[in-house]
C-alpha cells in the first residue's frame, strides 16, 4: 500500500502544474482526464482560430476541427508531464494581443484619412 501511494506522488512530482491542479480538482482519475482532454482541445481551437484559421467551407472547417480533435489527443498525453496546456494559454494571450493591436491600427487608418 505505501508502495503505491509513493508511486502517486513521484507522478503527481512531475505532472505539469495545471494538469496536477485538475487531478487534485476532479473527483476521480477518469473525469481528470476528460476535462484535461477537453481543456487541451479548447485552447488548441481557439489558437488555431485566432492564429491560423481561414474563411472555409463547413465541410472543411468540420475536417479540420476533427483532425484538431485527433491530434489533441496525442497533446493530452503529453499535456500530462509537459506544459502544453501551459504553453497553449501563452499562445492565446499573444495571438490576442497581436489580433487587439492589429484591430486598433486598423481603426487609426480608417479614422485618419491623411495618413
Amino acid at each position: 500500500m505505501s508502495a503505491n501511494v509513493e508511486d502517486a506522488e513521484i507522478v503527481f512530482g512531475r505532472m505539469s502544474g495545471i494538469a496536477r491542479f485538475i487531478y487534485e480538482v476532479m473527483p476521480s482519475y477518469t473525469v481528470a482526464g476528460y476535462a484535461l482532454f477537453a481543456l487541451v482541445f479548447l485552447m488548441s481551437a481557439i489558437v488555431y482560430k485566432l492564429g491560423f484559421a481561414r474563411k472555409l467551407k463547413p465541410l472543411q472547417s468540420l475536417i479540420i476541427y476533427i483532425f484538431l480533435f485527433i491530434g489533441c489527443l496525442i497533446l493530452t498525453f503529453l499535456g500530462f508531464f509537459l506544459p502544453i496546456v501551459e504553453g497553449l494559454i501563452v499562445a492565446a494571450l499573444i495571438l490576442i494581443i497581436y489580433r487587439v493591436r492589429r484591430m486598433n491600427e486598423y481603426k487609426d487608418k480608417k479614422e485618419d484619412p491623411i495618413a
